[in-house]
């Protein structure tokens, strides 16, 4: 049987001493500028000693105008450099691969946070937002190019694209929302165009051990699972990508689309062929019982996010005990400052329902 605390390889880069990863989360710690703040320093570092075997950021914006919350960690100035070149050292200080997730929001920013209107694959009236320009397109495509390699010098092992939840990338590979006529719209294989354009940038300007990852919505959020399940297939066949992170919302769920109904959403993407691809899922891991589960399902990684915020030190936690489980909610907002958040973390968690007490 697999175990929670077997190594895991990469085909770039360092690593993992253990199968937990910390998963994204914004916490809207940073600066105003998108420069790192003590508490997010602290945040994330409490992880790495907590155990994690990959320590990721929240959702970093390669441009200003992808900014999709406020507080959040920026990587796309040289302003950003030292901030993170801190974070990589202590990160790694503690035998923890180090991470950043590249991110925009595209139609997500919030107009009076980026002080305009926000751009996005196709015109959306509701949101506000408009279609970029081809040219646009492109300096997005290389914006993310850029980001990755300050993240590299930084001193991080490597960066991964978020391409779920309705962010840019997931925006461009949307039917219904990318109707554009150009190179990156209208056909499947076009509106993968832009996630692709930017592996391969990454990949040419990058050393040759820098950890790509990606993260996909398998469905919501204008997704259909067999599109996903195409792209899966190209990013394990095209041998650019070190890890696939699946968001599954709960990773033992059954399909939403009516091809999949029938399916685990894990057993859907586990058994599909991955060559030296790792995956990773996330959705509702709030055990050690159900994590191991999961692998034992076919997983390689774990992302573990609410858990994460309960117990920073999840993993030690589960050496000790293989049955360990997340505090019980609420958590008292002392608990949650003791575990490395900051009030303004806590006060973002309290938009989740029942999460902190007093």
């Amino acid at each position: 049987m697999s175990s929670l605390f077997d190594q895991v390889s990469f085909s770039h880069g360092p690593g993992m001493k253990n199968r937990f990863m910390l998963a994204p989360l914004t916490n809207q710690q940073s600066h105003a500028d998108g420069t790192l703040s003590d508490d997010e320093y602290r945040w994330l570092t409490m992880r790495a000693e907590g155990g994690f075997g990959l320590t990721m950021t929240c959702a970093s914006h390669v441009q200003a105008v992808g900014q999709g919350f406020a507080g959040q960690l920026g990587c796309f100035s040289d302003v950003h450099l030292d901030g993170l070149t801190r974070l990589a050292a202590r990160i790694h200080a503690n035998n923890s691969v180090a991470i950043v997730q590249l991110h925009h929001a595209g139609r997500r920013s919030p107009k009076d946070l980026i002080g305009g209107q926000p751009l996005s694959a196709g015109d959306d009236e509701k949101m506000g937002a408009r279609a970029m320009s081809t040219a646009e397109v492109e300096e997005i495509i290389q914006a993310f190019v850029d980001a990755a390699v300050r993240i590299e010098k930084a001193g991080f092992d490597g960066v991964e694209l978020h391409g779920a939840h309705d962010y840019l990338i997931c925006q461009f590979l949307n039917e219904d929302l990318n109707q554009r006529s150009d190179q990156y719209g209208g056909s499947f294989e076009n509106r993968q165009r832009v996630l692709f354009s930017i592996i391969e940038g990454i990949r040419a300007a990058s050393g040759s051990d820098f950890h790509l990852g990606v993260r996909l919505s398998p469905e919501r959020f204008g997704m259909k699972t067999s599109e996903i399940v195409e792209v899966y297939k190209r990013l394990v066949a095209e041998h650019n990508v070190d890890m696939i992170d699946m968001s599954l919302w709960d990773v033992f769920k059954t399909g939403a689309d009516e091809e999949f109904a029938e399916q685990r959403l894990i057993d859907v993407f586990a058994n599909l062929e991955r060559g030296n691809v790792r995956l990773a899922v996330a959705g509702k891991l709030y055990t050690a019982d159900d994590m191991a589960k999961a692998i034992d399902s076919g997983a390689d990684m774990v992302a573990v996010g609410r858990a994460a915020i309960t117990n920073h030190d999840f993993p030690l936690q589960t050496q000790k005990n293989p049955h360990f489980a997340m505090r019980e909610l609420p958590v008292p907002r002392a608990t949650l400052r003791d575990e490395g958040l900051s009030d303004l973390f806590i006060g973002y968690m309290g938009n989740w329902p029942g999460f902190a007490g007093e």
